[in-house]
């Protein structure tokens, strides 16, 4: 596990601010964008630290991890236990436990995937909300689906009774250039505004991190997922 670092009200006082910032600057309502909270390897009592500062969406990418913490959530604050998504590459042999812990789903690329987690989304608990991840650089080392597979898979989706397709998400390349950070955000809005002839009802884009939450929010962001920037370094298990 990584260690909370001193400093947690303050390092999230600062996303917060760069934000509405952020926000403000696009000429979008102060609500328009939730920021997830990516506690990955920090262990229950980070996410309690941030949940006592009003933190209620957690990011998780590691899904045994996630859901001791939903267990702690659910048990110590069974009427606000908080949201959480996943948000790391799902193998299909663990798409059980995400399908019954958790209530987003941000990196779904592959049908075999979607089905398993809607057959087993628990019939008591409302349709697991997804999101398509984009693969917007075409980068060979990271999952995601291409640009123009996208409309296939929403379509398969959306029949799918256990899901609830809620939208689009990426994890750009890095970049330096600053014009060039709105690039693939842009790439990815343009999708989701197309996919919208299709299915009305599309409602999110998560994208942007702590490096790049800015211009991810300029290009229209309505989830930023930011980890380091609130909890810290981290050191990351052999997992």
């Amino acid at each position: 596990m990584s260690e909370l670092k001193p400093g947690l009200p303050e390092r999230l006082e600062a996303v917060r601010i760069q934000l509405a910032a952020a926000l403000r600057e696009a000429g979008r309502k102060e609500d328009a964008a939730r920021l997830i909270a990516v506690s990955k390897t920090f262990p229950v009592s980070a996410c309690e630290a941030a949940w006592n500062l009003g933190v209620r969406d957690f990011g998780e990418n590691y899904v045994q991890e996630g859901v001791e913490k939903i267990r702690h959530f659910k048990a110590v604050h069974p009427d606000d236990p908080g949201v959480w998504h996943f948000i790391g590459p799902l193998q299909s042999n663990k798409t059980k436990l995400v399908a019954e812990h958790f209530d987003w789903m941000h990196s779904l690329d592959r049908l075999k995937v979607a089905k398993r987690l809607s057959e087993q989304r628990p019939a008591a608990m409302p349709p697991l909300n997804v999101l398509i991840e984009v693969n917007v650089d075409g980068e060979a080392s990271k999952s995601g689906v291409a640009p123009d597979e996208v409309a296939e898979l929403a379509v398969e989706i959306v029949r799918l009774p256990g899901l609830k397709l809620r939208g689009l998400m990426t994890i750009p390349a890095k970049r330096e250039d600053e014009e060039e950070k709105h690039r693939p955000f842009r790439e990815l809005r343009t999708l989701f505004e197309r996919l919208q002839t299709a299915i009305p009802d599309l409602d999110t884009l998560s994208m942007g991190m702590s490096a790049d939450m800015t211009e991810a929010v300029s290009e229209g962001a309505t989830m930023v997922r930011v980890g380091s920037a609130i909890f810290g370094p981290r050191d990351y298990p052999n997992k």
